[in-house]
């Protein structure tokens, strides 16, 4: 950080020096927190977009580069040496374990994943056709009353041991609320087997079968899940801050961030990717029409998983689970015309000049959705599958919050431009 000042000068003469200054990458910032006071004024930023709401020391994303960070590691390296738990452990604690603080972690996980009977009575008392990620948001904002031993936001202990059991039982609640709405049995946990594989299992296991999962099918999972685990201050992960700005306890936050991700312009991205393709498909389209369409201003017509709001070059996350896609299908064998049908879209426009130039390329949604289907989840579960990944994500900004200490409760102003004031009008 530096000591330099940016200074702001009103029309009428007011001034504010700001101090500015730069993280370990990315841009420089204005610290605008003394601007009101100064000058009278405050920003005007919808969406937030070129404002810094914290410091943080998780995630780093350079979207004109294409480049993401965990903890100063490229994702790149940690997609081919990393498993899941080795990359929570790496964003809730800063540092990669060594071994026996692996099997340590990797134990204290394990012997949370089983949740309360009353957790199963409570998601069986959902509708046969609600929504997973209605189910979800629901359950996790429960866990609160289960736990209620540990929900001291100011102890250390507390937090951590929240955050464990979030990681841990997240894929056990997301494949009950996957089998309630299939009318199938819960399957327990099974604490032999790694994160992963216990949560394929769960999914889609059944009682009165063995079930072994594919190990290219569970290493495409892990790939989705430490790909997903965290992106810096997107919109859920913005959310569970401010939630848990107020002393909101974990769960509440969580339950928070998953509603959030919810919404089809965050985490719904991937199973609008896959509907596009589908109709595509469905339509007997030509690569070519398709093309034109996407390109014709008069046609509300959109490629869905292209392009990013932050990332201004090639998502490096997309580049990686484009081969994954390979693995995963030659695996599973078998005419697969979407993932053909997506190679050639992707082919089509990165060789032409309109999306070259509007660096429209493919995201990590435009692939995940197709290994999702290809694993058998539905698109419903897209979205949970998601909020599973990103949970470690998180509790751990959550977790830093609480021990920064410019931590205080979030409250952003607004430009109001309502009626002025005005008398109640005197009744005759």
């Amino acid at each position: 950080m530096t000591d330099r000042t940016t200074t702001v000068t009103t029309d009428d003469g007011r001034e504010a020096k700001l101090p500015t200054f730069g993280g370990t990458h990315g841009p420089e910032v204005v610290d605008v927190r003394t601007l009101q006071k100064e000058t009278g004024l405050f920003t005007y930023d919808p969406g937030y977009a070129s404002t810094s709401s914290c410091k943080s020391k998780i995630t780093f994303i350079d979207g004109n580069e294409g480049v993401l960070l965990y903890r100063g590691y490229p994702i790149e390296q940690l997609a081919e040496s990393s498993n899941y738990l080795e990359v929570c452990y790496l964003l809730m604690y800063g540092e990669l374990p060594n071994d026996t603080q692996s099997e340590q972690f990797t134990s204290n996980i394990m012997q949370h994943t089983m949740v309360h009977e009353n957790i199963r009575d409570f998601i069986n008392g959902f509708r046969y056709d609600a929504h997973p990620m209605a189910m979800l948001v629901g359950t996790v904002g429960a866990l609160s009353s289960f736990y209620h031993d540990s929900l001291d936001i100011n102890n250390p202990e507390h937090r951590e041991i929240s955050a464990h059991r979030l990681i841990a039982k997240m894929p056990t609640i997301a494949s009950y609320c996957y089998n309630h709405h299939r009318g199938m049995p819960f399957m327990y946990p099974d604490n032999d087997l790694s994160y992963v594989e216990n949560f394929t299992r769960m999914m889609f296991a059944v009682p009165a079968e063995d079930f072994k999962p594919s190990p290219v099918a569970v290493k495409a999972l892990e790939l989705i899940m430490i790909l997903h685990a965290d992106h810096e201050q997107n919109a859920s992960t913005s959310t569970v801050r401010l939630t848990g700005s107020s002393g909101a306890n974990p769960f509440a936050s969580i339950a928070a961030g998953i509603a959030c991700l919810w919404g089809p312009a965050h985490g719904g991205a991937n199973e609008a990717a896959i509907n596009m393709l589908d109709n595509i498909l469905h339509s007997g389209e030509t690569i070519e029409q398709t093309i034109a369409r996407a390109k014709d201003k008069n046609d509300p017509f959109r490629l869905m998983g292209f392009g990013h709001r932050v990332y201004k070059n090639f998502d490096p996350r997309a580049k990686l689970i484009q081969k994954m896609c390979h693995d995963l299908l030659a695996d599973l064998g078998g005419d697969q015309p979407l993932f053909q049908l997506a190679m050639e879209l992707e082919k089509a426009t990165l060789a032409d000049q309109y999306f070259i130039d509007r660096k429209l390329y493919p995201n990590v949604d435009f692939y995940s959705g197709i290994i999702l289907r290809a694993l058998g989840i539905p698109m419903n579960m897209f979205t949970v599958m998601f909020a599973m990944s990103r949970t470690v994500g998180w509790i751990s900004h959550w977790m830093e919050m609480h021990t920064d200490p410019e931590f205080r409760i979030g409250r952003p102003q607004q430009v109001y431009i309502g009626a002025a004031k005005r008398d109640y009008p005197k009744k005759s």
